[in-house]
């Protein structure tokens, strides 16, 4: 047994590093107060924070299942009842107290109606919200453009107990920040279907010499080898039908090497042995997304440029290894080369020529990856041409069509 002293000893003891132990934590949470800022610092943090995550949902436009995630955010980001959004012609999101259903739905659209002629942002209170069939319990009704290259595609709707000027400025300027959204979903849809244009004038390019050459081919060998007419048959049938495919702009190296693979067996039936082929590529990139018909014309550049005018036989060596966070891809023959200001250019935009499959390429590469993703190529007439692309291994927005 202890004796009273040692216990009240032990109990002051505990005591103490209690007092010890909530002074340290009590340390600690002022210190991260203090780390975060001032209340307005803070206020500004949480309201960027708040801003982001309803970015998210608003990345493929105003469409319903996004404004109805992203209406949560910018509610909170307002701090008012109920926040709707609109476009022209449906109610896309309703989130908060006011009760939702087809009446109030079809009240708010009456009212929009006012704002998307005008583009002015409208308040209606007493009167004029009774109008519109909603109680005076609902409080005051604040509706505000959301204008897309300078037009009004939208609203966004605010019900509170009292509208005041300075929610007036915070609920344009969110709609503003809608509506940026909005145009940026509009940039990056325009982006696609720029890169599906792209495509489409390169099939047109490459379509009529390839499928001339290859049908002419074909026919020398229908009566003194007919097996061999039937495979080329299907190997052009097979490449045509990836060539002229419908869905994805992102295909895989391994699928782009078998078609290059079909591609040099019918150009192999009209060169013969005088066109040799080389490939290394490494099996760690062959699953590497890139962007759809970006590898097999620059190879049909090299045949058609590089080795149809050369003498003797023509060499195309090509590369696909692993660079750390890059996939490096190369196509390399010993044409005849070009020259290096008119390749300039050509990639610029500034010269007419068969070489447009180049400069489509490379436009096409700076647009998904960045300007420093174009092609580099190395030429001169009289030395071959090196084509050289990198392209990043991870690429989660990307994908490739399902086959």
């Amino acid at each position: 047994m202890f004796s009273p002293a040692v216990d009240i000893a032990v109990i002051c003891a505990f005591a103490v590093l209690t007092v010890a132990a909530i002074a340290a934590l009590g340390y600690r949470l002022s210190r991260s107060q203090r780390d975060l800022g001032s209340d307005t610092e803070r206020a500004a943090y949480a309201a960027l924070h708040t801003a982001t995550l309803a970015s998210r949902h608003l990345r493929t436009g105003l469409t319903a299942s996004g404004a109805g995630k992203a209406a949560r955010h910018l509610r909170a980001l307002l701090g008012c009842d109920t926040l709707i959004l609109a476009d022209a012609t449906a109610v896309l999101a309703w989130e908060g107290t006011l009760p939702d259903g087809p009446a109030p739905r079809a009240r708010l659209l009456a009212a929009s109606a006012a704002v998307l002629e005008s583009g002015r942002t409208r308040v209606f209170r007493g009167a004029s919200l009774r109008t519109l069939g909603f109680d005076d319990d609902t409080g005051q009704l604040l509706l505000c453009p959301l204008q897309v290259n300078r037009q009004t595609v939208g609203t966004l709707a605010v019900f509170a107990p009292a509208v005041s000027a300075g929610l007036v400025r915070a609920a344009n300027d969110v709609a503003g920040w809608v509506a940026a959204q909005m145009e940026l979903a509009e940039l990056d849809t325009s982006r696609t279907l720029l890169m599906e244009a792209e495509v489409r004038a390169l099939r047109a390019q490459i379509s009529p010499h390839f499928i001339y050459n290859s049908l002419n081919a074909i026919a020398s060998y229908i009566t003194t080898d007919p097996v061999r007419a039937r495979e080329l048959v299907v190997e052009f049938a097979d490449f045509t039908r990836y060539t002229f495919r419908r869905s994805g702009n992102f295909t895989t190296v391994a699928e782009e090497l078998q078609a290059i693979d079909r591609y040099l067996l019918l150009e192999r039936a009209r060169f013969g042995e005088r066109l040799k082929i080389s490939l290394q590529i490494g099996q760690e990139v062959l699953g590497t997304v890139i962007p759809f018909l970006s590898l097999q014309p620059l190879v049909e550049n090299s045949v058609r440029h590089g080795l149809e005018a050369a003498d003797g036989e023509g060499h195309i060596t090509i590369t696909a290894t692993d660079a750390g966070a890059m996939a490096v891809i190369t196509v390399e023959d010993n044409g005849v080369g070009m020259d290096p200001d008119y390749l300039r250019s050509v990639l610029a935009g500034h010269a007419e020529g068969d070489h447009v499959g180049l400069r489509n390429v490379d436009v096409r590469l700076r647009q998904v990856y960045g300007e420093d993703h174009g092609l580099v190529i190395d030429t001169a007439p009289g030395a071959g041409t090196l084509i050289t692309m990198r392209i990043p291994k991870s690429q989660p927005g990307h994908r490739t069509r399902v086959l």
